[in-house]
Formats: C-alpha cells, structure tokens, sequence
C-alpha cells in the first residue's frame, strides 16, 4: 500500500467503527430525492432462509476428463414474502463481505420468521448475484418489491459465493440451471408461504454473471465458439446452453414473464452473436453503467440493439461503472483493508461517481414500474417507462397547480433536476 493511502484508510477506519456501532448497514434506505416509486409499499415484510439441493447435477470442480461426476449441489436461499398485517417490521441479516471472511450485520425492514400475509398470491421474483457475490447483495430490492407484493428469492449461487468462490466454468454452466431450479422450488413449496407464491407470473433480476444466467434463461442461448474456451465449463458442457439448441429449448418457462439484467457479463466475450441474441423471447429491462469496463457499457449496448425478439428497454447511468444500480450500499467494515484482497472491499460495493443509495432507488422504481406491467398487468405504470432518452433535456413545465403541462417532458416520478446523469431508451419487437 502506498503511503499516501495510509491517511485515508486510517480515518475510515474510524469512520467504519463509530458506524458499526450505531448500528449502521442499513439496506433500507430511501433518500429525499428519490424517484416516485422508490418508496417501500404498505405491506409488512417476512424474511426467511431455505437450504435445499438440485440433485443430479454436474459437478464442475470434479471433472477429471472424461470422468463427469453428478452431485446434489446445495443452494441458499433469502426469500422475502408480505407478512401477516400485525408484523413488526425491522430486523438484522448477518452476511459475509468480499472477502469471503469477514461477517457485517445489515439492518432492514423484514421480519425474521414472520407469518406469511393470507389471502392473496404474489407474483414470483428470482434475484441472481454477481461472481462473486452473495444472496445479500441485492437485499435492497428483495425488501423493497416484497413490501409491494412480491415473493422474492436471492440465491447463493454455489461455488460464485464470497466464501467458496472457485472455477468459473461452473457459474457458465450453473447460473442459469439455478435460476430455473428456484422456479420450480418455489412453485412447488408447501405450506404458508407456498400458498402465497404466484410462480405462474414470475421475473428473474440478475447482476452480471446473474444478468448472464437471466438472459440464457430468457432466450438468448450461447455461441458455439463459447462451449469450447479453454477457461470455460470443460468438456464442451456448456453446449446445454447453445442457441437453437433442444437444451436450451427445454430450459425455457412460460411462467418467466420479465427478465432485468443489470450490467450482464458475456457479450464483451462471445458468448452471443446475432442469432443467440435473437433469441431472447422474454421483454428484458438493461441497466448499465455507462463507463462499464468488467461487462463493457458497448457490449451490453449490443445486447439491447440485438435483441430483436423482444421489446426491452435500456436504463444507463452516465459515467458508472460496473457497480452500477445492483450492490446494497458498502458496509462500513468494508471501508478498510482486509487481509486476503488486494484492494479494499468498498470498492466491489461502490462507484467512484454515483452514490449507491441513489442508484439502488432509481432501480427500486425502475423494477416496480417494469414489474409492474408484466408481472401484475398494471398499465399504471407504463407512464414511468414512456420517457425521453436524454434525462437532462427534459423540460419542467407546470402550471400553477403544480400539474405538467403539455409540454412538460420531465421523467414521470423524477422531481426537477433529480434524473441529471440518466438515459433511458426502449425498443419494440422486431426493432
């Protein structure tokens, strides 16, 4: 570590302290200036955790050869559901940091264990972390669109998590199986909280190796040339998830209806082409940080151009990178070194420019609009995606009641001057 690094470190270091402290880590919060449908909704949230195991799965790390193991390959789960009206909202969740050691305590509004709401049955939401990453990365927006009538599940993608990080190959081949196994779990789930999960209206919210499986499992299947990398899945296995492929065929679901893919990896290395990209059935919202360089901002911008089969929809945030929208604000403990990385945790949670609070808003109110018109058909909310490109050329314009004008052009939810730094561009079918 260079000297002048030491200075800044030291004093975050402080900072960190006083703030684990009073309790701090919360993924819950919801700034002043935040877009209209950023906000918790009215129904109390419940938290569980659901160990379970997708039997007769390949086991990547022990391939030797020829020799292609099975194994039943364990998942955990975080599914957040409306609980029952008297429930106590707020709670803690105790989750790893980056470097796969370190425990921080969250602080949020769910309910551990609470009795489920009754009823009613909630649309299905499936959440798919990064590589690495945890099933706490995107907490934010498994509280967030539980609150407002979703059931929705963050896995802990087995052998991509912060403590048992290993071969790549295994998330290529996995996430997208995952994902589709989680479907049918929660499809399938006695009891009170199963009786609440409407999986026939299902969405799927992944963030770069999650975005990756979401868009495979939406349509958009692989590149040949991908199932042969030599850092790839070995053995050709990754063929399963070949465009025009009978696997990839058997591996779509009419019950997924909405796909988000935040910042997906793997246009920037072949894995699509213009057929596979074609493919995509399923209508898909992109966020992308525009100075992108992990999953790169013009390979994700190819994802949204070649996705002909679908309508779908592109939100960028001008000059984030990767960390763009998707991690929960970065711990306080992440604020220092730690030994075993050779960078400070922060920064696998944070952007150099953008605030992580802001960001997690703006896609709080971006997947309720979204969702909200696939997974629930509400067209209240199609005004919030009927937008402008440029955020920053909207014009103002109310009258003295404060109402828009016919010449208002603002984003719809965004108060004046809050949606600076923003695109946001749609693309029908067939276009």
């Amino acid at each position: 570590m260079s000297p002048s690094i030491r200075p800044v470190a030291a004093l975050a270091a402080g900072v960190a302290t006083v703030a684990a402290t009073a309790g701090a880590n919360p993924i819950d919060q919801i700034r002043p200036d935040a877009p209209a449908l950023a906000a918790y909704g009215d129904l109390p949230i419940g938290v569980r955790t659901v160990e379970t195991v997708i039997p007769g799965s390949i086991d990547v790390l022990s391939i030797d050869g020829d020799n292609v193991p099975l194994y039943d390959r364990p998942l955990t789960l975080e599914v957040w559901y409306p609980a029952a009206a008297d429930t106590t909202p707020g709670g803690t969740y105790t989750a790893i940091l980056r470097d796969g050691v370190t425990q921080v305590t969250l602080t949020g509004r769910a309910a551990r264990d609470a009795a489920p709401a009754s009823g009613a049955r909630y649309p299905l939401v499936v959440i798919s972390h990064g590589y690495p990453g945890n099933r706490y990365l995107m907490s934010h927006l498994g509280e967030n669109l539980a609150s407002k009538g979703y059931v929705t599940v963050a896995i802990d993608h087995t052998d991509s998590t912060y403590s048992d990080q290993a071969a790549f190959g295994s998330t290529l081949l996995n996430r997208p199986l995952d994902q589709a196994f989680v479907v049918d779990y929660m499809a399938g789930l006695d009891g009170p909280i199963g009786d609440i999960v409407d999986a026939g209206n299902t969405g799927v919210i992944g963030y770069s190796m999650g975005g990756y499986g979401a868009l495979i499992l939406g349509g958009a299947g692989v590149t040949e040339a991908s199932t042969e990398y030599s850092w790839g899945t070995p053995n050709g296995l990754l063929a399963q998830h070949m465009a025009m492929s009978d696997s990839h065929e058997a591996l779509m679901d009419p019950r997924i209806k909405a796909v988000i893919a935040i910042g997906p990896w793997g246009n920037n290395a072949g894995f699509w082409d213009t057929n596979g990209l074609a493919g995509l059935r399923v209508p898909t919202m992109l966020m992308a940080g525009g100075a992108d360089d992990v999953s790169v901002y013009d390979a994700i911008r190819g994802i949204f151009d070649g996705a002909v089969g679908t309508a779908r929809h592109l939100l960028t945030f001008e000059r984030a990178n990767h960390n763009a929208a998707a991690p929960m604000p970065a711990p306080a403990e992440s604020w220092t070194p730690v030994e075993g990385l050779d960078f400070v945790p922060f920064e696998h949670y944070a952007d150099a420019v953008w605030d992580t609070v802001r960001m997690n808003n703006i896609a709080q109110h971006f997947a309720t609009a979204f969702l909200g018109i696939h997974l629930k058909q509400d067209a209240e909310m199609a005004p919030y995606l009927d937008l402008i490109t440029d955020a920053d050329a909207g014009l103002v314009d109310l009258d003295d009641t404060g109402a828009p004008t016919e010449d208002h052009t603002y984003w719809a939810g965004f108060a004046p001057r809050t949606a600076k730094g923003l695109r946001f561009e749609s693309k029908a079918k067939d276009q």
